[in-house]
């Protein structure tokens, strides 16, 4: 059977973060109910249609999933074990929201299968945490890792955001050696990206061009803040035990997110729910973002968009999804998935990146130096075709 990962999209937040753009809202008990029932329907639909498939990760996200009843999360792994065959050693990770969970709740988790947690703390600064507009402190924090490990949770992931507004390298690296103190087994780290359409976009969008020009800012970090950052992130980290194995992620040996790495691996994935993307055979599928029409129309019908991805762009996303990881690729991987050696397509852009010291190709692996990991975005534009 071919593998699958699943992704399940609940879009219901407590209060949208000022920084988010996330298809997420708040809503109703009426609204999620409905919700939840569409989503089975959806469920069901695909279950059918990709029943000879082995689903091997799911992914809850949101929004904040943890905020659902359990009652409802129940339901709907009830639904994915009902139409979908799921490996045994499958890893199952719910988002959770400090503020949002409770002991049940945990205790369904443990009970429905649900064996990873991806929470989202952001901050130890509770001041930082009140500009992100979020709904949790620290201390709320502390009490839901607590009743994680309480539970039997023995894989977590907590999120850390740096290049806040008035943050120093120094403040961002106290946030996370607090958190190494609770020794997670992952830790992910993402820099604040000010997008169009949220509240911080009308507050820090012209401080925002300033720092990417290199130039003076007010109250983001600047760029030179924003490296050092990153770099201090890294080296602590390291001499922590965590491998650095993509660009924003570090974890315990055994402990990568293997739903993420499918992504990076362009593995089939099936996206359920409002908004959610899926890549099968090569054609990427989006379902509508309306809610009024995800809760009305039938399940064959939620796609708003379908395209199929060319031979060049599969070979595209190969390298920059690929070189997104600490460790890259095999060359006999690209050769395996295209037919043709990878010389044969990115020889001279290879080469020039080895030359420049970007990129190391040793052992039959191509991978980024430290130096290319920094200048991602260059790198990864080489190999547009």
């Amino acid at each position: 059977m071919k593998i699958l990962e699943l992704y399940i999209h609940i879009p219901f937040c407590v209060k949208k973060c000022d920084y988010c753009d996330f298809l997420s809202f708040a809503a109703d008990e009426q609204t999620q109910k409905s919700y939840v029932a569409a989503l089975q329907k959806e469920l069901a639909f695909y279950g059918a249609k990709y029943k000879d498939r082995r689903i091997t990760t799911i992914f809850i996200g949101g929004g904040t999933p943890s905020w659902l009843k359990e009652d409802y999360m129940q339901a709907i792994m009830e639904t994915v074990y009902h139409y979908f065959s799921v490996e045994q050693d499958a890893e199952i990770t719910i988002e959770c929201n400090p503020g949002t969970i409770t002991e049940h709740k945990f205790e369904v988790y443990r009970r429905i299968g649900i064996n990873r947690l991806s929470i989202g703390l952001q901050s130890v600064h509770n001041e930082e945490l009140k500009i992100l507009g979020r709904i949790h402190t620290f201390e709320q924090f502390l009490k839901t890792y607590d009743m994680a490990r309480k539970h039997g949770f023995s894989n977590i992931n907590i999120d850390l955001m740096s290049s806040l507004p008035g943050q120093t390298p120094e403040i961002f690296c106290d946030s996370l050696y607090q958190v190494l103190k609770l020794k997670p087994e992952h830790i992910s780290v993402y820099s604040l990206i000010i997008e169009k359409g949220t509240p911080f976009y009308e507050l820090y969008r012209f401080d925002a061009v300033r720092q990417a020009a290199g130039m003076q800012t007010e109250s983001l970090p600047t760029e030179e803040e924003e490296y050092q950052t990153t770099k201090m992130t890294q080296h602590i980290l390291k001499e922590a035990g965590y491998h650095w194995y993509e660009i924003s992620n570090f974890a315990k040996p055994g402990y990568e997110c293997r739903h993420n790495i499918g992504y990076w691996k362009r593995v089939d994935y099936l996206g359920v729910g409002l908004g959610a993307s899926s890549l099968i055979d090569n054609v990427r599928y989006s379902n509508t973002r309306d809610l009024y029409t995800y809760l009305s129309v039938p399940a064959d019908s939620l796609h708003e968009t379908a395209a199929q991805i060319t031979r060049n762009e599969q070979m595209e996303e190969f390298m920059f999804l690929g070189l997104r990881m600490r460790d890259g690729f095999y060359r006999d991987e690209f050769t395996q998935a295209f037919g043709i050696p990878i010389e044969a397509v990115y020889g001279d852009a290879l080469n020039h990146l080895q030359q420049e010291e970007l990129l190391l190709k040793r052992e039959g692996r191509i991978y980024l130096t430290d130096k290319g990991m920094d200048l991602n975005n260059y790198v990864v534009a080489q190999f547009m075709l």
